[in-house]
C-alpha cells in the first residue's frame, strides 16, 4: 500500500480523493488537510510516500509547499487551472490531475505512483536491474548495465548510455540518483560525475578513462574512490 496524504483548501475536493483512494485499494490515505502549514508540520513528524496536492491555495501554493517538503516524496498535483501543468511537471511530479477528473483518470495517476515507488527501491532489491527516471513527461526505463556515465548539470542529470549517443536528461539531484544506485556498482568521483566501476578502463593520475571519455576525480572524492577502486 502507498501511504498518502491530501492537501486542498476545498473539503469537497478532499472527499473525492478520499473516496477514490478507498476504491483503488492501492492507497492508504492517512490524513487530509485544508491548511498547507498544518500539512508541513505533519510531514516533518510523519514522512509519507505520496502527496495529493492542490496547486491554487490562498495561504500557500501547492508548488511552494512541495518545494518546502524536506524528504523525497512523490506528488500528484490537482488543480482546476491547466496553466500550472508545466511548472508541476518541472518539479518531477508523478502526474497532474485537472479538475474535475474521473476515477479512471485518478487510477491512471495512482498506477504511475505505484510504478515509480517500485522503481525507486534500492537497486539491490530490484531484481530486474533497471533504473526508472522521469524525462520528457514520461517514465523512462534504463538498464543499469547500459549506463556509462552520469553527469550533473545544475538541477538536471544527463545519463549517458552505451546503447545510444543521446543521453537521457532528467530533473534529479546527484544525491537523489545515488540513492537509487548500488554503492558497490557506482561511485561519485566529482561533484558533476558518477561512474560505474564496471565501465572504468584505466585510471591515470586523477583521470578516469571510459571509452573515449575522460572524467576528472575531484579532490574531495579522491580518497574514497581509490580506496574502493583498489578493492
Amino acid at each position: 500500500m502507498i501511504k498518502a496524504i491530501a492537501i486542498d483548501d476545498e473539503l469537497p475536493a478532499l472527499k473525492i480523493i478520499e473516496n477514490f483512494c478507498e476504491k483503488t485499494g492501492l492507497i492508504e490515505l492517512q490524513k487530509t488537510f485544508t491548511m498547507p502549514n498544518e500539512a508541513l508540520k505533519h510531514l516533518k513528524k510523519f514522512p509519507t510516500d505520496l502527496l495529493f496536492l492542490d496547486i491554487n491555495m490562498p495561504s500557500m501554493s501547492g508548488i511552494e509547499l512541495y518545494k518546502a517538503v524536506e524528504q523525497n516524496t512523490m506528488v500528484i498535483f490537482t488543480t482546476a487551472y491547466s496553466e500550472f501543468a508545466v511548472e508541476g511537471f518541472n518539479l518531477n511530479a508523478i502526474d497532474y490531475l485537472l479538475k474535475p477528473y474521473t476515477y479512471e483518470r485518478f487510477l491512471q495517476a495512482v498506477n504511475k505512483a505505484k510504478d515509480s515507488q517500485s522503481a525507486s527501491l534500492p537497486i539491490e532489491k530490484n531484481l530486474e536491474q533497471y533504473l526508472f527516471v522521469r524525462a520528457d513527461y514520461s517514465l523512462i526505463k534504463i538498464a543499469i548495465s547500459d549506463i556509462v556515465l552520469i553527469e550533473g548539470l545544475d538541477d538536471y542529470l544527463k545519463i549517458h548510455l552505451h546503447s545510444t549517443t543521446k543521453p537521457v536528461v532528467t530533473r534529479m539531484t546527484m544525491k537523489g540518483i545515488m540513492e537509487k544506485l548500488s554503492a558497490s556498482e557506482f561511485i561519485r568521483v566529482h561533484r558533476s560525475f558518477i561512474v560505474p566501476f564496471s565501465k572504468i578502463e584505466n585510471v591515470r593520475k586523477k583521470i578516469i578513462s571510459i571509452g573515449e571519455r575522460e572524467i576528472p576525480i575531484g579532490n574531495s572524492y579522491e580518497a574514497d574512490f581509490f580506496t574502493l577502486f583498489k578493492k
